[in-house]
């Protein structure tokens, strides 16, 4: 039995030992949730963008769609953290407590079972001592006897020495008596002490050792269910975080994001345009005669109507039709009919006007919006990536200086309305102060409402200048629309921004508009020009707000109304329409709600 007490001795300890070795392995399972948590966050804040409230990044979806996921990897982060605090608190903490009551406890019954042993002990030394003592008296006893009877049959032996063995013998025995009685009390002793020890007192502790190992073994069983009910509580809030980076990566919009970049960086200017033809062989038709043309030279030089008139169909102005471009007089004898042997006629020009119109072409400078148009954006283009940036955005390109004009007045104005509250408030708080004095001097305010005063002053001033420079910008938008409606009936008008010479000039103040110059054309053809075939309608819509349309080239409409759609915004805000009776013109695309027709021939 004392063998199994020290057994049990070395179990209990072994559990307290793996107690604390399962609370050694959840700390660490906590650290490492609380690295985990803090890495997702240093990743989280290294990929988090870093931008001013004035940075104007263009958001794209797909850009979104990643700050979106790492927001909701950091909420997942932050639900590692919860993990490692709810394991903290319900795990670590509670076995690092109950281990120490088991400690306490299980001394406390190893002494109690270590006392018993001991007053055990205690009982078998005393009956071992009455024993032993018992023993001697009687061998001392029997000695005595011994002596006495040798002198009783000794003769020679007096009487006084008889009965002086005699008294020593009846003492000797009389002390046998009573150690005999001490030793078989002390033996009765022992057996019940020895009895109660194995049978009540070891048993209770042994019992009471087993329970504190069961209560050991529950308590494990329970940080178990605790350590895997931390990570299942947060299962669902980690689903949703998931969830979120699913919804996140679905809202990627590759049209939008294609929309964003085409918003970012239009700039309004034209595309190149056709060159010039330029004619080296006006030399040569120098030196012929100034009659007719032979027979293969009237075929090579015939014209083909078709074309032409083809060419200049559908081509109008924003405000009316193109003006005709300038070409010299033609003489009454410049213009011969030439017939075929079948009896078809076809005209033919002498050789006069077209050297002429030649010459003009070749001589003159080129005028074409398509090169003024790319060296513009060419400059702009320099402007952003090394020129500073000016204070109207003049070194933009249109589109662009129009936006951020447009951003600029809009902080402006809610700039000037934060103005406005605070004097608002302040001419408030001055009539409370007038009518209590006891609550403040009102003369107090004065310079702050002063200065509010000039800020809102400075603020209109700003908002002012920029409105002067946008409405520029849209004039020469419009501008820039209108040459763009006309280009293609012919290259050799005068269009856009030129100096005196012909050549590109950057100064925006320095441009000279003017209408194309026109000369009647006293030939047959003017008719064909001016008598268009009507477009055919891609489409109709209906207006949402009334037009009255004064300028010139412009339709005026009513609310409500359906018009055919002829040609399609080209990015100007104009949209060519035309009623059921064939008027044409253009109309506000902001002002009409259009249906497109992919498979319409037309009316």
């Amino acid at each position: 039995l004392k063998d199994q007490f020290d057994n049990l001795d070395k179990h209990t300890q072994w559990g307290i030992d793996f107690l604390e070795k399962y609370a050694k392995f959840v700390k660490e399972r906590i650290e490492i949730e609380q690295n985990y948590a803090k890495q997702l966050r240093n990743l989280v804040k290294k990929y988090c963008p870093k931008r001013s409230p004035k940075d104007e990044e263009p958001r794209f979806t797909s850009c979104i769609a990643f700050f979106n996921i790492l927001n909701e990897l950091n909420d997942y982060a932050g639900q590692r953290e919860v993990v490692a605090e709810e394991m903290g608190h319900r795990v670590y903490a509670e076995l690092m407590r109950y281990s120490h009551d088991l400690k306490t406890e299980r001394k406390m019954h190893l002494q109690e079972g270590r006392k018993a042993q001991q007053y055990l002990d205690m009982c078998w030394k005393q009956m071992d001592n009455s024993k032993k003592k018992f023993e001697r008296e009687c061998r001392e006893a029997e000695k005595a006897q011994q002596s006495y009877e040798r002198l009783d049959n000794d003769t020679n032996a007096t009487k006084a020495d008889v009965e002086k063995a005699k008294q020593q013998l009846n003492l000797r025995t009389h002390m046998a008596d009573e150690n005999k009685n001490e030793y078989a009390a002390q033996l009765q002793n022992f057996n019940g002490e020895q009895h109660k020890h194995y049978y009540i007192v070891i048993p209770q502790i042994y019992k009471q050792l087993q329970e504190m190992d069961e209560r050991r073994t529950i308590k494990l069983s329970e940080c178990y269910k605790g350590f895997a009910d931390s990570e299942r509580k947060v299962i669902p809030i980690i689903s949703k975080c998931l969830e979120g980076m699913i919804l996140a990566a679905k809202s990627v919009d590759e049209h939008r994001d294609s929309q964003l970049v085409i918003d970012c960086f239009k700039s309004g200017f034209e595309p190149p345009g056709d060159f010039p033809f330029e004619d080296y062989s006006q030399n040569i038709y120098r030196t012929i005669s100034d009659g007719t043309i032979s027979t293969p030279k009237q075929e090579g030089m015939r014209i083909d109507t078709k074309t032409t008139v083809g060419k200049a169909k559908g081509k109008l102005w924003l405000f009316g039709k193109k003006p005709k471009p300038q070409s010299p007089p033609l003489t009454p004898t410049s213009l011969y009919t030439s017939s075929t042997p079948n009896g078809s006629q076809y005209p033919i020009f002498s050789i006069e006007p077209v050297h002429y119109c030649m010459s003009d072409i070749k001589t003159g400078k080129p005028r074409i919006p398509s090169f003024r148009s790319l060296k513009r954006g060419l400059v702009s283009w320099h402007f952003c990536l090394q020129g500073p940036a000016l204070e109207d955005f003049s070194h933009l390109p249109p589109e662009q200086r129009r936006k951020k004009l447009q951003q600029r007045i809009d902080e402006l104005n809610r700039e000037l309305q934060k103005e406005t509250d605070q004097k608002d408030a302040l001419i408030k708080m001055k009539d409370v102060y007038e009518k209590n004095p006891q609550m403040g001097d009102p003369s107090s305010l004065q310079p702050k409402l002063t200065e509010t005063m000039s800020n809102m002053d400075r603020l209109r001033m700003e908002i002012h200048k920029n409105e002067a420079w946008l409405s520029e910008v849209e004039g020469k938008v419009a501008a820039r629309s209108d040459r763009r409606h006309s280009s293609d009936i012919n290259h050799l008008v005068t269009q856009g921004r030129e100096s005196p010479e012909g050549s590109y000039t950057d100064d925006a103040n320095q441009e000279v508009r003017g209408p194309p110059q026109q000369h009647a054309h006293p030939n047959e053809f003017d008719d064909e020009f001016e008598d268009d075939d009507p477009l055919p309608a891609i489409g109709h819509c209906k207006a949402i707000y009334p037009f009255d349309g004064h300028n010139e080239g412009t339709l005026a409409m009513k609310e409500g109304e359906i018009l055919y759609i002829i040609e399609e915004d080209k990015g100007d805000g104009w949209t060519r329409a035309r009623r059921h009776n064939g008027e044409e013109g253009y109309v506000p695309t902001s002002y009409i709600d259009v249906t497109l027709e992919k498979n319409s021939k037309g009316a």
